[in-house]
């Protein structure tokens, strides 16, 4: 049972009932409802999630890839299961899914891997001057700067997860780090 109780639109101020809901799935998620116990703060959040999402200078493919990594690397199941649905829409298939989930990224290109090692040593605080130089030697500065925020970001919204020990939605069954 989650630490907080989640909130419907019964319980958030008219303007905020939208948020508890993702656009994506159009349905109420427990992440969302859980911080409606705040709606200020799911309204911030949702926001700088929104703009990490939108402009990290990534394609839907990366950005994604950013994601799972640092689900992976918080071993954070909701925040993996609910990425591994968005990700195959993103066009990723489930054997670079699953590499990522079981630390083999042999299904992955130099690129992909490049970034999803960047991505885990952003989360593990491990970027030294040598991981900062693969990544710069394949993205821009600004692009750079998106993926770390992107990375942290979710590394950050995991740790809420984690903290509110969310179940996954009614009629959900994690998919496992090997979804295939």
């Amino acid at each position: 049972m989650a630490r907080v109780p989640y909130a419907d639109a019964s319980d958030v101020p008219d303007e905020y009932e939208e948020l508890l809901e993702s656009s994506l799935q159009e349905k109420p998620l427990h992440v969302y409802q859980s911080l409606g116990n705040n709606p200020e703060v799911l309204a911030g959040l949702r926001s700088f999630l929104g703009s990490l999402w939108t402009d990290s200078g990534l394609s839907d493919r990366d950005r994604e890839l950013v994601i799972l990594a640092a689900a992976r690397e918080t071993r954070n199941r909701y925040e993996w299961h609910q990425h591994v649905n968005i990700a195959r829409d993103a066009g990723i298939d489930d054997d670079v899914i699953a590499g990522i989930g079981t630390d083999d990224l042999s299904p992955l290109d130099a690129d992909e891997t490049t970034l999803v090692e960047y991505a885990a040593a952003v989360v593990r605080g491990e970027v030294d001057a040598v991981v900062h130089d693969g990544i710069a030697a394949r993205r821009d500065d600004e692009t750079i700067v998106g993926i770390v925020a992107l990375a942290q970001g979710y590394a950050g919204l995991g740790g809420m997860i984690d903290a509110f020990d969310l179940e996954l939605e009614a009629g959900s069954e994690f998919h496992g780090w090997d979804p295939r």
